[in-house]
């Protein structure tokens, strides 16, 4: 068994303390983490990848766990929101997917969005990554190069395997970040950052505080589905979710995650649409998003077939929001 290495567990009891105790740290130069639910952060202390000094938990603070139809705090339980009436219905499907029920009474909105990338050159013990002299991702400062992409050490590989964020994309979510520095909002495609290391645009000392939705959420019909090994449990080997306005051509969004660094909003597939969205080039859209998609060799299953598998994904999700206009 793994032992947890030491850290200091801070508990801020609001937005402000939890800002004023970042700010403490980055003045000091020691390294923090967000933590959530823990779900992802706690298990990949114990195989020690990038243990930091301080964690900051946001389990204290008070009205980060709302969930409605237009806002859902960043602490929601993914378990509250498998069994929430009050929300997107696509977003109850796409947490219900997530590994167990047991996770997802602890695992949250916030740490699913951030969940950290994953390679099989990174996710392992670290006396095991050692015995490979490490990889780009975790060099210790050796410079070592990329596993995936020999000969490299520009950029990380690593797969983004976080459910929620495709059917944030869709929906139109709009991000809220808070950190020392003030807040901001950044539309769901636009959080992430095509870098397995870097992941997302968060800022030093930012996290997470909600996502918000427009008024007309609620009209959106959507669909959300996945590729795991096991039908429980496992992180996605790919997904894709589609939304629309039933009859409204130009409402038409689909978006993909864990078959690249990041999950992507497939705009321009989209505008090549021929004609009104319907059954007749569901099929030409699905083959379209599966082209433009570029899996890497890091993950439980081959890249070709989880790239094969991006066709009849989008087909069942494009088919299921159709049927919204029969």
């Amino acid at each position: 068994m793994m032992l947890m290495p030491p850290f200091e567990l801070h508990h801020p009891t609001s937005v402000e303390e939890a800002c004023e105790i970042a700010s403490s740290f980055m003045e000091l130069g020691e390294s923090f983490d967000w933590v959530a639910g823990g779900t992802d952060l706690l298990p990949n202390y114990k195989w020690h990848i990038n243990v930091k000094k301080h964690v900051i938990s946001l389990a204290k603070i008070s009205g980060t766990d709302t969930i409605s139809m237009t806002e859902i705090g960043a602490m929601a339980r993914l378990g509250a929101m498998t069994g929430a009436t009050d929300i997107h219905p696509l977003l109850a499907e796409a947490a219900g997917k997530i590994a167990s029920s047991l996770i997802r009474n602890n695992a949250t909105l916030g740490g699913n969005l951030c969940v950290d990338t994953r390679c099989f050159w990174f996710n392992q013990s670290e006396d095991w990554r050692r015995s490979i002299d490490w990889c780009h991702k975790e060099d210790c400062g050796t410079g070592s190069d990329c596993r995936v992409i020999p000969n490299q050490n520009t950029l990380c590989v690593a797969t983004y395997q976080g459910d929620l964020a495709p059917s944030l994309m869709v929906l139109e979510g709009v991000l809220h970040l808070i950190g020392p520095h003030g807040s901001r909002e950044v539309p769901a495609e636009d959080f992430f950052q095509l870098d397995g290391i870097t992941r997302n645009v968060l800022q030093e000392g930012e996290f997470v505080l909600k996502v918000t939705f427009p008024e007309n959420v609620s009209s959106r019909v959507g669909s959300y589905h996945k590729l795991r090994v096991r039908e429980s449990w496992d992180f996605p080997e790919a997904g894709i979710s589609a939304a629309w306005i039933p009859g409204d051509n130009s409402t038409l969004r689909v978006a993909s995650t864990a078959l690249e660094s990041i999950p992507r909003l497939h705009s321009e597939q989209v505008a090549e649409l021929v004609g009104e969205f319907s059954i007749d080039n569901v099929t030409a859209l699905s083959e379209s998003v599966m082209k433009s998609i570029k899996p890497v060799n890091n993950t439980a299953l081959p890249p070709r077939y989880r790239k094969a598998m991006v066709k009849v994904l989008a087909k069942r999700s494009l088919n299921k929001i159709l049927e919204a206009t029969e």
